[in-house]
């Protein structure tokens, strides 16, 4: 038995060194070959962010270039591993979840699977943009809208998991009619607002732009957290003790961090040039995020398995499997709206090109 762990040990060992040597494999291989970094004032001024003046990649190379980035060092680069990280944390609590609970796929189970669909895809969306948008303005306008629709999923993803597994009885008799189609209607509008901002503000962006995202995202978000702030508030007057909501707790903290990190160029702002790789706004805006999913994850998981009872005498089979069909006819919608102004784009830039 003891050789046995000596050898496994010797095996980790053995592959921990070989993940420490991988890097360096990188540089003197494939990353050797690949173009360096340059200044904002080389790159189109689409790209360039405020007070960011360094680790731009160059645009205008080959798709292999900004997939092998990701192992590169630029100002992208903790935007892109931040949420690579947290995917992986999601899958992996979620699958630790679907072994120790004995998971069965039924109408319970539906709104739960959507909403880690929902986090996988935001997750995965942000990732693509952050590590291909340097390609060209074409790709850097489409791999931002999809982003966009993945936020939106996401948010609605949200929506349903609070909805069906974390809302208190008092919360879902005053709000159950007007709750999902809301929560379908602002995360489309959320969408909406990112793209047409994005699609019709140039550089320096005014104060509009920030606006025309800000308010239909927050919109969203006061409606599908709604059912967890009334849960909180009740179980504070009640002085419950519920696991659940401390994590849910958690996430507004985290929520409310990255928001302001996301409205506001800081730290960058008070040393430009000095948080060109690591430590921008949108950096921490992401890091903060990343905790507030994993938070919001726990708190969820905990509601589905402790308040079953809860979910099956409010929701029917029926009309539990119809309310989630609306979870794909929101991607419709925000997918053809992003592919509508990344059409209305590429006219634009097509006539400018001429």
């Amino acid at each position: 038995m003891t050789t046995v762990i000596l050898e496994c040990i010797s095996t980790l060992s053995i592959s921990a060194q070989q993940l420490r040597r991988f890097p360096k494999l990188l540089e003197s291989g494939l990353l050797k070959e690949m173009p360096s970094t340059v200044k904002d004032q080389d790159v189109p001024n689409l790209f360039r962010e405020p007070y960011i003046q360094a680790g731009y990649r160059p645009t205008d190379q080959n798709w292999k270039y900004y997939f092998l980035s990701l192992f590169q060092k630029h100002n992208e680069s903790v935007n892109v591993w931040t949420h690579l990280l947290v995917a992986l944390a999601v899958l992996l609590r979620f699958r630790a979840f679907v072994e120790t609970e004995g998971f069965i796929w039924d109408a319970l189970s539906i709104p739960l699977v959507l909403y880690i669909l929902a986090s996988l895809t935001y997750l995965t969306c942000s990732i693509l943009a952050h590590l291909l948008q340097s390609k060209s303005e074409l790709a850097h306008y489409t791999f931002y809208f999809m982003d966009y629709v993945g936020v939106s999923t996401y948010q609605y993803g949200s929506a349903l998991a609070h909805y069906y597994y974390s809302s208190h009885q008092a919360w879902y008799d005053k709000a159950w009619m007007f709750f999902l189609p809301g929560a379908a209607v602002l995360g489309w509008m959320s969408c909406v607002g990112c793209c047409y901002a994005k699609y019709r503000y140039n550089r320096p962006y005014p104060v509009m732009r920030k606006i025309c995202q800000v308010v239909p995202a927050g919109l969203a978000y006061i409606l599908d957290i709604s059912p967890v702030v009334h849960r909180i508030i009740v179980c504070h007057v009640e002085d419950c003790s519920d696991r659940a909501v401390w994590y849910h707790s958690l996430q507004i903290f985290f929520f409310v961090i990255s928001s302001y990190f996301f409205s506001c160029p800081v730290p960058e702002k008070f040393f430009p040039g000095g948080c060109d790789i690591v430590g921008h706004g949108h950096q921490i805006f992401h890091l903060f995020l990343g905790l507030c999913t994993l938070s919001q994850l726990e708190a969820v998981l905990l509601d589905y398995r402790t308040r079953h009872e809860h979910f099956t005498t409010r929701y029917g089979p029926t009309l539990t499997q119809a309310s989630c069909l609306s979870f794909f006819l929101l991607i419709v919608c925000t997918a053809s709206t992003a592919y509508y102004l990344r059409q209305k784009i590429k006219q634009k830039l097509e006539k400018k090109d001429l």
